[in-house]
């Protein structure tokens, strides 16, 4: 009889999520999977709530990327309403942006990614943690991501009007201006996140992809299975985290598609299954086809390495610079069709595509902060409720996060539909874990380090579960009472 192995709960993520492995009589991996087996239901409370609320009644999904849901819900309430955002207010709404950008990057790479990248994945437990991370680095470095942190917290508080969950922004604009001192402080904060963003790609490069334990698994030889990729690009081909269209990549590099976000629904489409509560999007043209990659399946991601493998280039120089690196070592620049980068598909260089990112919002903040209209005081206009639908659409750390709202005359809100980063890329985590469960383990050994590098092939998605599961009733699920002596099934409820 075969062997049942659960990680309940996976580790240094925001929201609660299990991988199971099944074995077989001889100790290989028959099946692999990850699921999510908690409920949040946003979609379905926010139905009866004024539109007006949502920015701060949907910030509260999540305590690690409040600042997306903020700006995807506001930029969802400007489309409802036909009320553009105000010049002014746009770049604040952009300056916060990229600020919760550089700290949230810097988060993952540190507190979560770190400890396996920088202190090791079969380091003892009690190491794999943020204070192993400061030992192995030095009081110094702690004391740099400390400041990174508190800096860009401390700089969205102020512009946000209040701290972890921002309450500024409003339909068409923001509430406040900025004022010359905050300007400054901008433009300080921009300075050393642009020196510790530097500081940390060259950590990475010297330290995990040029030496230590995991080195090994940012080698450019083999690669994931492929994928198409999706990410929003403006209208030079750079990333944009805020707005401009979408972009699908295959796996050669070929554009599939681009699109406006507000025409989302024609192009993404979303398969549940009865054993998780997250759903699985993929792209309509090619349908879903279950758990399998490649060119002619829907099966799609959207990550930091996503953006960039649909990208033609970034927007700022020290980016661009890290940008061809990071190409040019996997031996993918400018090779595919039309000259474009062939994508990556090694899904471990997505912990260096968000360096990559970080140092590109970085010197996005420094032209926002030196921006000669940053302190313009118009940032504010009269917007009248009506019914109708509004879709925002931005970038989160983890992927492209989608708001959809439908409303009524009185500005009721009657429908919402939620599309989450990690939510996009469920499938292509399933596939991830399978793989690296199927990849480690044989003849049935398992230890605490195989586990963890399981772990990480969950973890490098930056996922948050806690965003990604939203509809109340909606998606079946399936209990199975086993008896502890054998595993054999004793009941089964099942709620279609």
């Amino acid at each position: 009889m075969g062997r049942r192995i659960v990680i309940d709960p996976v580790t240094r993520l925001e929201g609660h999520g299990r991988i199971e492995i099944l074995l077989d009589e001889r100790g290989e991996v028959s099946r692999a999977w990850f699921l999510t087996p908690e409920l949040r239901g946003f979609e379905s409370f926010c139905v009866g709530r004024q539109a007006e609320e949502m920015p701060n009644i949907t910030n509260r999904i999540c305590g690690i990327c409040p600042e997306a849901h903020h700006m995807a819900s506001v930029r969802a309430l400007d489309a409802m309403w036909g009320a553009p955002c105000l010049p002014a207010a746009e770049r604040i709404r952009r300056l916060i942006y990229n600020a919760f950008f550089v700290a949230d990057h810097a988060t993952h790479f540190y507190c979560f990614a770190g400890p396996d990248l920088i202190v090791g994945p079969d380091a003892p437990k009690t190491e794999r943690n943020i204070l192993g991370v400061i030992r192995a680095l030095g009081r110094e470095a702690g004391q740099g991501i400390i400041a990174c942190r508190a800096r860009n917290h401390r700089l969205i508080k102020m512009l946000g009007g209040r701290g972890i969950h921002l309450c500024a922004g409003l339909p068409g604009g923001w509430s406040v201006p900025v004022t010359a001192e905050l300007a400054a402080e901008a433009r300080q904060v921009a300075d050393e996140n642009r020196e510790f963003a530097l500081a940390t790609l060259d950590l990475f490069l010297r330290l995990i992809r040029d030496d230590g334990s995991c080195r090994e698994l940012f080698a450019p030889g083999g690669a994931d299975p492929p994928t198409h990729y999706l990410g929003t690009v403006d209208d030079s081909g750079a990333p944009d985290v805020y707005q401009g269209e979408v972009r699908v990549v295959d796996p050669d590099g070929l554009v599939t598609t681009t699109f406006a976000p507000a025409d989302y629904a024609a192009h993404i489409a979303e398969h549940a299954e009865p054993w998780t509560y997250m759903k699985f999007p993929y792209l309509r043209r090619f349908g879903w086809r279950g758990f399998r990659t490649g060119a002619d399946s829907g099966i799609y991601q959207s990550t930091p390495l996503a953006r960039l493998n649909v990208a033609d280039r970034m927007g700022t120089p020290r980016a661009q610079a890290a940008f061809q690196r990071l190409y040019e070592a996997y031996g993918c620049w400018q090779n595919g069709p039309g000259g474009r980068n062939r994508p990556i598909h090694h899904r471990m260089a997505t912990h260096w595509a968000r360096l990559v990112e970080m140092l590109a919002a970085a010197e996005r903040m420094g032209e926002l902060a030196r921006h000669p209209d940053l302190c313009d005081p118009l940032v504010r206009q009269a917007v009248a409720p009506r019914a109708g639908e509004g879709i925002g659409v931005v970038e989160a750390p983890r992927g492209t996060l989608i708001h959809h709202y439908a409303c009524d005359d009185d500005g009721l809100i009657t429908q919402v539909n939620l599309i989450v980063g990690t939510t996009h890329n469920n499938a292509a985590i399933g596939i991830s874990v399978a793989e690296a469960a199927r990849g480690l383990i044989h003849g049935g050994t398992v230890t605490d380090g195989i586990l963890n590098r399981i772990e990480m092939a969950f973890r490098l998605y930056d996922p948050c579960c806690a965003c990604a599961t939203h509809a109340v009733g909606k998606t079946p699920f399936e209990i199975l009472v086993r008896s502890s002596a054998d595993g054999a099934i004793l009941d089964r409820v099942v709620r279609s």
